[in-house]
């Protein structure tokens, strides 16, 4: 169960090397946490990341998890719920893609949709279940400020996550009043190997700062966080530029 202070005991992170959720599971592993659960498809990386929050303290479990394979979801987390409550499932696995490459190969830009939103819709909706047949926990999905708007850079990765963020907010919403608490969680440009090599964008944040942003998060019980604050004013405009003129700005 949580503490006082929203911290879970125990931590399911779906997307176990994800350097997002790997910077949260340190936070709440110096706060209170001590039992996580990382899936991921079996590498040494992900074997490296368990290694490491053992060092911190915590009872450490690897699950092989493929998000691609969704007839695979409900065997593979029940097992991990049948081990005993989970206090938090942090859905953090999704791929960028390359905008301009996927646009030519449609089986590429599939398998980007793929992994952001209907593997998510499958492992989400399995937790979910899970968390409300045991009474409590939290959902927490990693969305982006790009599911606020399409842009030309970016909009198939956009468009993936714009339906997550939807899905997501609809899921709350269906379990109000249950003992689930589902949160949806909107950074901007995040600094990682994943974003490497790619031009930041202003109001660039870290890992380290959106895993503080989660954890406020936790225990204010909110909804939505965006990261860094500030973008939440600055795509409440966005989102009513006329399309003429959002077509022209630099994004």
């Amino acid at each position: 169960m949580k503490d006082a202070f929203g911290t879970p005991q125990s931590l399911l992170i779906l997307g176990g090397t994800s350097e997002i959720a790997l910077a949260t599971a340190r936070r709440l592993i110096a706060r209170r946490t001590r039992t996580v659960w990382l899936a991921g498809r079996p590498s040494p990386d992900l074997e490296k990341a368990a290694a490491h929050l053992r060092g911190l303290g915590a009872e450490t479990y690897t699950v092989a998890f493929d998000a691609l394979a969704p007839d695979s979801h409900e065997t593979i987390l029940g097992k991990v719920f049948a081990e005993g409550d989970i206090d938090m499932v942090l859905l953090a696995f999704g791929m960028l893609g390359d905008q301009a490459l996927d646009e030519r190969d449609p089986v590429a830009a599939v398998r980007v949709a793929q992994t952001n939103y209907t593997g998510a819709v499958s492992a989400g909706l399995v937790c979910a279940r899970a968390l409300q047949a045991q009474g409590h926990g939290s959902l927490v999905v990693l969305s982006s400020v790009a599911a606020e708007r399409a842009r030309r850079s970016n909009f198939i990765y956009g468009s993936a996550k714009a339906g997550l963020d939807a899905f997501t907010q609809g899921l709350g919403d269906a379990l109000h009043g249950t003992g689930v608490h589902v949160m949806v969680v909107r950074p901007g440009f995040v600094r990682t190997s994943m974003t490497a090599g790619r031009p930041e964008t202003p109001l660039a944040t870290t890992p380290e700062a959106v895993a503080t942003a989660i954890e406020l998060g936790l225990r204010r019980r909110s909804e939505t966080v965006w990261v860094p604050g500030a973008l939440r004013l600055v795509m409440a405009a966005l989102r009513h530029v006329p399309r003429p003129l959002f077509r022209r700005l630099p994004l």
